[in-house]
C-alpha cells in the first residue's frame, strides 16, 4: 500500500524476487515456465517474513511447484509499472488497492477471470466487469501510541491540536493507497471536496510531512516519534503483534460516529501475462478455503469469501474493533475517473 518499489527477501526458497523484471517475461522466460510474477501493493507481506503472502506463496509452490516472483510498490507505483510495461508486459497478477485496481482496469492492464470461489465475494469486493476480484478484505484506519495517549483520539478535530505539532503524518494521496484514502474519508466526513481539503490545509501545520510509504509510519507511532498516523485495519493489526505500543482508531467528524470504508487488497490477472495459466493457478489458490482461513490470524485481515468464518483469537479482535463504526462505500469508479483532480486540490490546499 504504499511505498515505492523494492526487491524482498526470498521466503524459504518459495518466494525469488527481482529488482528488475527482466528475468521474468520476453524470450527469457518460455510461456509455460513454473513461475508467476506478482506486483503488489505493501501490507501482505510480513517484514519476518511472517505474512500472508509469505504462507500463501510458500504453500502454493510446495504444491505446485511454481516460483512466486513478487514486487511490492505503493497502489498507485505498481500500476504505473505495468503502464510502463504494456509494449513487454512482465507481471502476471497486479494486486492494489482502490481506486489504483479501477484505474489498472480502465488502462487495459486486467483480462477478465474469475478465481474459482470467487461467487462467494460480495459484489462491491469484485470488478462488475469480470477483471478483478478481493483476495482479503480491509478497512481504512489511523493509528495512535497507546503509551503517550491514554486513551485513543475520537475526532478530526482533536488532531488539529497543539499537542500533536510535529506528532502526525500521513502518507502522501496519489502515491499511497491509505494516504488517497485520507482524502477519501475526509470527503465523506465533511460532506464535501471543499470542506475536507479546508480542514487538510489547517492540518497541514501538525504533519510532519510527506511519506511515500504508510507502513513506515507504524513504527514512528510505536517509539512515540508520531502520536497519530494514517494506516489500515489489516496492516495496523498485523503490525502491532510485534509494536505494543501501537493502537487503531477511526476518526469522527465532531458529533457524530466513527467512520471507515472497505479498501480490499483487489487482485487481477494482467493482460497479456506472460505465464497466464500460473497467474489463473495463483488466484485460484489465495481464494481457495485454506489461504482465506488463513486471513486474520497470519495476515490480521478479513477473509474475502462470505462463506468463509474464521473463529480464531484475532478474527474475534478484528470483529471487536469494527464494532460501532460505521461503514460507507464510496463511488469508486467516480474517485478513479476524478483521482488526479483530487490529488491537485489536495496539493493546493496542503502546498504541497
Amino acid at each position: 500500500m504504499r511505498h515505492p518499489i523494492k526487491p524482498l527477501a526470498a521466503v524459504a526458497g518459495a518466494l525469488v524476487l527481482a529488482g528488475s523484471l527482466t528475468a521474468c517475461g520476453g524470450s527469457s522466460a518460455a510461456s509455460d515456465a513454473k513461475v508467476v510474477t506478482v506486483y503488489s501493493a505493501d501490507g501482505l507481506k510480513g517484514e519476518n517474513n511472517d505474512g500472508w503472502y509469505d504462507r500463501v506463496f510458500k504453500d502454493f509452490e510446495k504444491q505446485t511447484g511454481i516460483k512466486v516472483e513478487y514486487v511490492e510498490g505503493g497502489s498507485g507505483e505498481v500500476v504505473q509499472r505495468a503502464v510502463r510495461e504494456k509494449s513487454n508486459t512482465q507481471a502476471d497478477v497486479l494486486v492494489t488497492l482502490p481506486p489504483f485496481i479501477q484505474q489498472a482496469d480502465s488502462k487495459g492492464l486486467l483480462q477478465k477471470y474469475a478465481p474459482k470461489g470467487s461467487g462467494q465475494v460480495a459484489p462491491a469486493d469484485k470488478g462488475a466487469d469480470g477483471t478483478w476480484t478481493s483476495v482479503v478484505n480491509n478497512y481504512f484506519g489511523f493509528v495512535y501510541n497507546k503509551k503517550e495517549l491514554r486513551t485513543a483520539p475520537t475526532t478530526w478535530d482533536e488532531l488539529l491540536g497543539s499537542r500533536y505539532r510535529n506528532k502526525l503524518q500521513y502518507s502522501t494521496p496519489g502515491v499511497a493507497g491509505d494516504g488517497t484514502a485520507v482524502v477519501v474519508k475526509a470527503i465523506h466526513d465533511f460532506g464535501s471536496k471543499e470542506a475536507a481539503m479546508t480542514y487538510l490545509g489547517r492540518l497541514q501545520s501538525n504533519n510532519v510531512g510527506p511519506s511515500a510509504s504508510t507502513g513506515k509510519l507504524a513504527p514512528k507511532v510505536d517509539k512515540g516519534e508520531l502520536l497519530a498516523a494514517n494506516g489500515d485495519v489489516q496492516m495496523s493489526y498485523a503490525q502491532s503483534k510485534t509494536m505494543p505500543n501501537l493502537g487503531i482508531w477511526f476518526p469522527a467528524k465532531a458529533g457524530g460516529k466513527p467512520t471507515t470504508f472497505a479498501l480490499p487488497y483487489a487482485a487481477g490477472l494482467v493482460s497479456k501475462a506472460p505465464h497466464s495459466a500460473n497467474g489463473r493457478k495463483l488466484l485460484d489458490f489465495m481464494l481457495a478455503e485454506q489461504a482465506q482461513k488463513q486471513v486474520s490470524a497470519i495476515g490480521g485481515g478479513f477473509s474475502s469469501r462470505q462463506d468463509v468464518k474464521a473463529s480464531d483469537a484475532d478474527a474475534t479482535a478484528l470483529g471487536a474493533l469494527m464494532k460501532g463504526v460505521d461503514v460507507f462505500a464510496p463511488d469508486w469508479d467516480d474517485i478513479s475517473k476524478n483521482l488526479a483532480a483530487y490529488v491537485e486540490d489536495w496539493k493546493s490546499a496542503t502546498h504541497s
